[in-house]
């Protein structure tokens, strides 16, 4: 039996998250034996360069050595405690000095617990209970951010999942990325506890905001008095060190971390201004709670990968210039037949679409090509990843096999026409 067929009988899909079943491009999944740089070996033997880069969480490559080393001189004084350590400490106050929002932060397992904790934390402060988050962005897979719109453009949510209450739904608001004028209209009522969002989305393919959309964003939450949650679990560490608050200059209320701060493992935490976060249990009233959040392997990855971006100021520069030659070259070869959208080391090739900046935009993309397209660049020993509407990710790995990489997935982009 092959690995897919033996995991199909254990695992839903065979798989312990959907996307990485393959469906939306009719292949079995890659199975992978482990990796190192910007290289995975596949269980068969096969060696790949790697743009799924485990969604955005590697930002250094799989198993640097600075990493490896950090986690296993961790595992040697115990793998979880349930109690505070020296080293989240640490972590902590990497975190807050590097990201503008953060002056108190909270460690947990995963983005989902990150957003679903932030929320909590929003109604609690506002005494509100809608949440505004955006067509096309993901927040995890708590029930209120399982919702999609209803028929207007900023109408309450409507469950698309089963098990998701339509109670629950329904303190959910849809608006839609980059239109400030749906924004206004969800926040109208006065009943908003907070707007969620990715500011550089990331779960739609890369869809940057448009000039003022962020800064509209703020100055449309001040007026009414509503809270700004960042969701910068993928954009967190990997934009800049201050993530994409830096980049683009506007301060939410609240931050939601998770992927790189981990280093490769699994991680999450959400933070903000001190006053909210003293709202956060045992200093407030707002419970949430983990018995392996801050635990010792993850804390050691994320110390690790954050020495590195406090250490080498060059870092996002070098990744900068590597995506936007990549953009170019796809770009070039794509032509008038889609758009290549980047911000920094994420990058989406859309087929079809001239210009993407909302769902509506994205989900109308040419999917039978982007088959094509995967298909091609495995073909060239280049896994990207396996859906239409995700983002590849550099690493700085990635910058020594770069001409390899626009020579294979260029060629990949001309023959998938």
């Amino acid at each position: 039996m092959s690995w897919a067929e033996r995991a199909a009988a254990v695992m839903p899909g065979g798989v312990n998250s959907p996307v990485r079943a393959f469906r939306a491009v009719d292949a079995d999944p890659v199975y992978v034996a482990g990796g190192r740089g910007p290289w995975i070996e596949a269980a068969d033997g096969r060696r790949l360069i790697d743009l799924v880069c485990s969604w955005g969480a590697l930002l250094l490559g799989h198993a640097d050595p600075r990493v490896v080393e950090a986690v296993t001189e961790a595992a040697r004084r115990g793998t979880s405690f349930g109690l505070p350590t020296p080293q989240e400490v640490e972590l902590a106050e990497k975190v807050t000095r590097l990201v503008p929002s953060v002056e108190m932060v909270r460690m947990v397992n995963s983005g989902t617990e990150a957003t679903a904790a932030a929320v909590r934390l929003a109604r609690a402060a506002t005494g509100r209970d809608v949440v505004v988050k955006f067509e096309g962005c993901y927040h995890g897979h708590a029930d209120g951010f399982l919702v999609e719109a209803g028929s207007g453009a900023a109408t309450f949510g409507v469950p698309n999942s089963p098990g998701v209450p339509a109670a629950t739904a329904s303190t959910t608001r849809v608006a839609r990325y980059n239109d400030l004028e749906s924004v206004e209209e969800a926040l109208a009522s006065g009943d908003v506890a907070c707007v969620i969002v990715e500011p550089v989305a990331g779960n739609m393919g890369v869809v940057p905001p448009r000039p003022g959309f962020l800064q509209g964003l703020r100055e449309a939450c001040d007026r009414h008095d509503t809270l700004l949650v960042f969701d910068e679990v993928i954009t967190g560490f990997r934009l800049g060190p201050g993530g994409a608050q830096q980049r683009y200059g506007v301060i939410p209320d609240l931050t939601c971390l998770g992927k790189v701060l981990g280093g490769g493992t699994p991680a999450g935490a959400y933070g903000g201004r001190g006053d909210l976060m003293r709202m956060v249990s045992p200093d407030g009233p707002v419970y949430q709670a983990g018995t392996l959040a801050g635990n010792p392997l993850v804390v050691a990855a994320g110390i690790a990968t954050l020495e590195v971006v406090e250490e080498d100021p060059d870092l996002y520069r070098r990744l900068d210039e590597a995506g936007a030659r990549l953009e170019g070259s796809l770009q070039a070869a794509l032509g008038r037949d889609g758009c290549v959208q980047r911000v920094g080391s994420m990058l989406t090739v859309f087929f079809g679409p001239r210009e993407v900046a909302d769902w509506r935009a994205a989900s109308g993309v040419d999917r039978d090509r982007f088959r094509r397209f995967f298909r091609a660049a495995l073909d060239r020993d280049v896994l990207v990843p396996p859906s239409p509407f995700e983002s590849m990710f550099l690493t700085l790995s990635h910058l020594e096999v770069i001409d390899q990489l626009v020579g294979a997935l260029t060629a990949a982009v001309e023959e998938s026409a």
